[in-house]
């Protein structure tokens, strides 16, 4: 393929995306599923046309990591912390933890009843389906007021932190016993260490840097040190979250020598151009993850019987949870909430990094292709009603 053709094939995928988006925001439709199946549709065009295949899997975990590093530091640039949210925080986390751990264990349950193999590989190989995708349900939640919006931001940007540390407990814990918690709460402990540095290291950086090229040089430091926590089974997703969150909250902070040494005229400029720049790359990176996955997958295998009886059983008990567990617990939660909770691109990366050894059989991607496009057809759904109605004064949280 020639160099002329590439880049007329890779602009026009962007522009195509960029008109999904006005499509989905219009219509309520998750852009996601248009991007999945142009996807689809590529690989169509591919085999008409006897292009030489091409094998796109290796690139998923890349692109995705990056795509979900971009994507979180786009939401939590957005989030303001003031006392008056406290308790849509301490809801939002507590709905993030609960529904994440209940919807696991009940997915475990039945790949349990299916597979006859023992119950924690069965938990491991649940969790990927347990976690809600921000990469999706981010985007998806702009059409919600203000208030309800923060909370799908924070509990979906959450509840992908919970489940990487969950997976990772999983993955290096062969035998879970009290020293396997006690790790984990060291390891926790750590890494809210290494966020307060690395936050304050960081914004000493942004004031320093006179270059007029130092925003990809911050994004590059955040994803080298997500990959270096990653190698080493570290929850780094969280000081992502923490910088995005430290920088758009910094005026609250009001010690002399924090702003002496900290605070500078420009403040404001960057961390606008910082958010504008995070939320195209998060654009484009969100592309061309979903593009290659829809391209990657084997459509046939939709087809099988036990793909739907089995996704339909994995939706219902991911929807049956969290509208019992938002009924109860989260009383201001309203429709579209309940059916906002979408599986996407961090259910696709934890898919990918269980051990073949601990992957369980008949757990394919058809299986996980069926739950995202079913789950975001749910959120779409849900979210038509948002249009439909006024939406709702900011209520007491």
């Amino acid at each position: 393929m020639s160099v002329e053709l590439t880049l007329i094939i890779l602009s026009s995928l962007v522009i195509f995306s960029y008109l999904f988006d006005l499509i989905a925001k219009k219509f309520k439709i998750p852009s996601v599923i248009l991007l999945l199946l142009s996807g689809i549709g590529l690989r169509y065009l591919a085999d008409f046309f006897s292009f030489t295949s091409i094998d796109f899997t290796p690139a998923l975990p890349l692109v995705g990591t990056v795509g979900l590093i971009l994507i979180v530091l786009e939401g939590s640039l957005e989030l303001k912390l003031e006392k008056e949210k406290s308790v849509l925080i301490k809801r939002s986390l507590a709905s993030a933890f609960f529904i994440l751990i209940l919807t696991t264990t009940g997915l475990a349950f039945f790949f349990n009843y299916l597979t006859g193999e023992n119950f924690q590989t069965c938990f491991l190989n649940a969790v990927p389906l347990g976690v809600i995708s921000s990469a999706i349900a981010i985007p998806s939640a702009s059409v919600l007021p203000v208030n309800r919006k923060d909370f799908i931001v924070y509990e979906s940007s959450l509840s992908d932190i919970f489940g990487i540390i969950l997976f990772n407990f999983m993955i290096t814990n062969e035998i879970i016993n009290a020293r396997s918690f006690l790790r984990l709460g060291w390891e926790t402990i750590l890494i809210l260490l290494i966020s307060g540095i690395f936050c304050l290291l960081l914004l000493y950086l942004l004031k320093r840097i006179t270059h007029h090229l130092k925003f990809f040089l911050i994004i590059a430091m955040l994803i080298l040190t997500y990959a270096i926590g990653k190698y080493y089974h570290l929850p780094t997703l969280v000081i992502v979250l923490a910088f995005g969150l430290f920088l758009n909250n910094v005026q609250w902070i009001n010690h002399l020598k924090f702003k002496r040494i900290f605070e500078y005229d420009n403040f404001n400029k960057d961390l606008q151009q910082l958010t504008q720049l995070s939320g195209e790359s998060a654009f484009i990176v969100r592309t061309f993850f979903f593009l290659i996955f829809g391209f990657t997958l084997e459509i046939d295998s939709l087809l099988h019987l036990d793909v739907l009886l089995h996704g339909g059983i994995i939706i219902l008990i991911i929807y049956i949870i969290r509208i019992i567990y938002q009924k109860f617990f989260v009383s201001t939660a309203s429709w579209a909430e309940f059916f906002l909770a979408p599986r996407g691109l961090i259910s696709i990366l934890l898919f990918f990094s269980i051990p073949d050894a601990l992957k369980l059989e008949g757990l394919q991607n058809g299986l996980l292709f069926f739950v995202i496009l079913v789950s975001s057809l749910i959120m779409a759904f849900g979210l038509v009603g948002v249009r439909e109605k006024k939406s709702p004064p900011n209520a007491a949280l």
